[in-house]
């Protein structure tokens, strides 16, 4: 089903640059964001990142054509260059025309100027201003920043408070990422002055998701935020995660225990991706080198095989559960296309709620009103279909789309 029109609100610099209708992104969480999920979220509007980090090399090509065949839509692909067929990515990247590439531990310099050179945005994710700041000075497009109530490998800093500083420090269009899930979101983030949003727990919290319903209730069941938290434990830096019995054990377990459990990662991650051993010294001695601690650079390949087990297997309570504080909001899991739906319609019932802004006039004259700039065109459409009284002069709408 084709996605209805935006509002001109809703059409930005991200809209425009990455081809679709909504400034909507689907971040690539690993072995969630696979081909049908980047599909079904490309179909409904938004943009979708394949995530290549845990894809094994001889099935990438693959995954990328099998996106191909579910949409014809653009869509994008993630990576870290420290995984072992980084190279490969790069070039299927380039050869396929893909729309945009996201990272963390990016690309340097040259590799982002063969991306742009092919057409191909870089798009990276920060969680500092100062990461950001230099994200551009090597070449990104467009940042996405993620504050603190993001989940996964997050900061300190929330949204709120970093995002301002971001689009006050680049000259790019710049999503906003962490706490977002409805369209009320949507509208505050477009009003911050961001380009669009990036969600991960609110696309892996639906019916087009491939994780396995088992952990799919773990999330459902989760209701307090305090419960979404922080914790080192996994390997050596901050990630926001769901409380569950693995997590405790690790967390009580002390140093050794640890350091057995990160080498049966790192030994289970190896077989996993066909990582030579001289390939996982040589990315232990960059780790180091960029400032990781020893017991960091040796717990690296605990995540990914901590959530496998989660995600894939569908034992919850044996490996992680990486979340944004957001999921302790949402109790249904629609398909994407209902989801991005509702946060559309939502967001467009907030900004055409939006109080119409005084004119300044010379003195003695009867001020008058213009529509507020991020409530244009359809405005007094979507007030009659939400049956919303004509402002007087402000006032709030009265309904919140339910997912």
């Amino acid at each position: 089903m084709n996605a209805p029109s935006a509002l001109p609100a809703l059409r930005t610099p991200l809209t425009e640059r990455l081809g679709c209708r909504y400034p909507i992104v689907q971040t690539a969480m690993g072995w969630i964001a696979d081909a049908r999920l980047v599909a079904a979220t490309c179909n409904a509007g938004g943009f979708g990142f394949l995530a290549a980090a845990t894809l094994p090399a001889d099935k990438l090509e693959a995954e990328i054509a099998k996106t191909r065949q579910l949409t014809d839509r653009p869509f994008g692909i993630n990576f870290h260059m420290f995984q072992p067929n980084a190279a490969q990515v790069i070039e299927l990247t380039i050869k396929h025309r893909l729309r945009a590439v996201s990272y963390g531990r990016g690309p340097d310099q040259a590799t982002i100027k063969r991306f742009k050179d092919a057409g191909v945005l870089c798009m990276p994710t920060v969680g500092a201003v100062k990461h950001a700041v230099k994200a551009v000075e090597l070449g990104a497009d467009i940042v996405t920043v993620q504050g603190a109530e993001g989940g996964g490998h997050t900061g300190s800093v929330p949204t709120t408070l970093l995002l301002p500083q971001v689009l006050d420090a680049v000259r790019v269009p710049v999503v906003a990422a962490g706490g977002f899930y409805n369209g009320r979101g949507l509208a505050g983030a477009l009003a911050f002055g961001a380009a669009g949003i990036a969600m991960g727990t609110r696309f892996l919290m639906t019916a087009d998701s491939p994780v396995p319903r088992e952990t799919l209730q773990k999330y459902l069941d989760v209701n307090d935020p305090a419960r979404i938290r922080v914790s080192t434990a996994v390997d050596g830096l901050p990630q926001r995660m769901i409380d569950n019995p693995f997590l405790l054990r690790l967390e009580r377990g002390g140093a050794l225990h640890r350091l057995l459990v990160a080498l049966l990662s790192a030994w289970r991650w190896k077989a996993r991706t066909g990582m030579s051993v001289a390939h996982m010294l040589r990315t232990a001695l960059t780790a180091l080198r960029e400032g990781d601690s020893a017991a960091q650079t040796i717990m690296a390949a605990n995540a990914p095989v901590l959530i496998q087990r989660a995600m894939v297997e569908g034992r919850p309570d044996e490996g992680v559960l990486p979340s944004g504080q957001v999921a302790a909001a949402i109790d249904r899991l629609p398909t994407v296309a209902e989801l991005l739906r509702a946060i559309v319609e939502e967001a467009e019932l907030r900004l055409a709620a939006l109080p119409p802004l005084p004119v300044p006039l010379p003195q003695g004259e009867r001020e008058r009103t213009t529509p507020h700039p991020l409530a244009t065109a359809r405005t007094a459409e979507v007030r009659r279909e939400a049956g919303m009284p004509e402002p007087l002069g402000g006032g709030r709408g009265r309904g919140e789309v339910q997912l």
